[in-house]
């Protein structure tokens, strides 16, 4: 054996060079007399339970070897017997902790919103209050008004309902996220309002109520002015909330910190509480759906050649134990230093087994899809009530494909975040919109963004921001913040955008003429 040898007494052995060696012997073997896999010494070896509903995750003649192959399954642990959903650690440790963080975000947002709508009625109800509690009180001491104040009337209305509707279309929108801080503008507006408010019922309580004013057409026109202030506070909520961040001033870097995947994004004046849920927003998006199983592999591949070599001695001692033992270590140094060789021809391998399924995938689908369209041939010369829907079709070209896609996707550790649910909805919907193969294909042939996949499998939905500064604070240049979730986190850089000097530069168009005088007499 490569990695156990025997010398005068002394026997070497390294537990991680050995699964190195056979990962890069493991295609030669396969054609060699047959290998007990079950051998392993002191390996550890894990069960991964796969849910009973899912044929696709199922398991066959090529699962085991692919599993141990890759390396990528060591850290799941599943839940057997009459379990029907497998479930990993981390899923465990997210559920925890969202049952943590859940805690209290309710009561904060129906607090706000309820505060907002308090507000909100108590600035509607007011005009119309100055207005009728005269009438009410008094009604016999007051001045007649007549046409005046009718006007006055329905200008109140229809004021009213332009606020209204801005109102509604401005504040009563669904809430996006649940930030850690107050909106610094929304509350300083609400506290406007109220003082706004408060001020003109102290005034209305000392100067109409008490004295009992009887000229009505000044306090329906007092009414008149409280509502105009009220649309131009309207205004400028539209100002701060809404045009103030629309010119691009800053130039946000978001890198992934497990992959290095990055985005760049155009922001005006946010604070970075906002900058990053519209960072979040984009990223769902614009990103690729986060696969740990991709990354499993190099942290295997790195911890083994960082692991130490051990040395054993199994039959006593002997005169030229030492010096073996070096030439030993030294030969396991020079077999760690062309750690590149084995990158290399791993990757190769990984590429050719990716290309030949893929092959294998487009072929099986292409004619799947041919068995379709005989289907459908057949189908319209059948009675209307026989004729099969798309998710009939679906079920009955699937078998065709789901051994070819069942091995493309282990092989691509792309298993996890396409369940037989998902392909026969996808497979139905291209059957039902006249998509081709390659239609089909391009979810799988490559990973798509988070948003194209179930919501159960983003792997991220709640996020901690991580700032130096405060998150109510505003952008700026050279400003560094970190959104992290359970898996991974994204990094942003802010960086201003350069102020442009752009110049005009004329030409004058007789600059281009030019005279060509041709000579008629020629050199001899």
């Amino acid at each position: 054996m490569d990695t156990e040898s025997t010398y005068s007494g002394y026997s070497y052995y390294s537990s991680h060079s050995k699964k190195s060696h056979r990962q890069g012997e493991r295609n030669r073997e396969r054609h060699k007399s047959p290998r007990n896999k079950d051998g392993r010494g002191s390996e550890k070896s894990v069960t991964i339970q796969a849910p009973t509903g899912e044929p696709l995750l199922a398991n066959d003649s090529a699962r085991t070897e692919e599993a141990q192959d890759d390396n990528w399954g060591e850290t799941t642990t599943a839940i057997t017997g009459t379990s029907e959903h497998s479930i990993s650690q981390e899923d465990i440790a997210r559920i925890s902790k969202d049952m943590e963080d859940s805690v209290g975000l309710d009561c904060r947002r129906y607090l706000g919103l309820t505060v907002a709508a308090v507000l909100g009625l108590l600035v509607f109800l007011t005009p119309i209050a100055f207005i009728l509690l005269p009438p009410i009180l008094w009604r016999d001491e007051l001045e007649p008004c007549g046409t005046i104040c009718e006007g006055l009337f329905i200008s109140v209305a229809f004021k009213l309902l332009i606020l209204l509707i801005g109102t509604w279309a401005l504040f009563f929108r669904k809430q996006r996220a649940d930030m850690p801080r107050i909106f610094v503008f929304r509350a300083l507006l609400l506290v406007l309002i109220f003082l706004f408010v408060v001020s003109y019922w102290l005034f209305y309580g000392v100067r109409i109520l008490d004295s009992r004013d009887r000229n009505y057409q000044g306090i329906v026109q007092y009414a008149v002015s409280l509502v105009d202030a009220l649309l131009f506070i309207h205004y400028l909520a539209v100002v701060l909330l809404e045009l103030r961040q629309l010119q691009p001033m800053f130039t946000l870097q978001v890198v992934r910190s497990t992959d290095g995947e990055s985005r760049f994004y155009s922001l005006g004046h946010l604070s970075i509480q906002r900058a990053a849920l519209v960072v979040l927003e984009n990223y769902y998006k614009d990103f690729t759906i986060y696969n740990p199983n991709l990354l499993t592999a190099s942290k295997f591949r790195a911890a083994k050649h960082m692991a130490g070599l051990k040395v054993y001695n199994v039959d006593g001692p002997s005169n030229n134990a030492t010096g073996q033992s070096r030439a030993m270590i030294a030969a396991a140094a020079r077999r760690r230093d062309s750690s590149h060789n084995e990158l290399y021809y791993e990757e190769a391998e990984h590429e050719r087994r990716v290309k030949k399924r893929r092959a294998r995938l487009v072929v099986a689908v292409e004619e799947a899809f041919i068995h379709i369209q005989r289907l459908q041939a057949e189908e319209q010369q059948k009675a209307p009530g026989e004729v099969m829907d798309p998710r009939e079709a679906a079920q009955a070209i699937f078998p065709s494909m789901a051994r070819a896609l069942q091995k493309y996707l282990r092989t691509t550790r792309q298993q996890n975040y396409h369940s037989m649910e998902s392909i026969l909805q996808h497979l139905a919907f291209c059957i039902t919109h006249s998509m081709t193969p390659k239609a089909f294909l391009e979810r799988y042939l490559s990973a798509g963004p988070t948003l194209q996949y179930d919501r159960e499998r983003w792997l991220s939905t709640q996020w901690r921001l991580v700032s130096d500064e405060a998150v109510t604070n505003g952008l700026r240049d050279g400003l560094v913040f970190v959104l992290k979730c359970l898996d991974f986190s994204l990094v942003i850089n802010v960086k201003k955008i350069p102020f442009i000097m752009l110049s005009e530069e004329f030409i004058d168009p007789k600059s281009h003429k030019f005279v060509l005088r041709l000579q008629s007499e020629t050199s001899v």
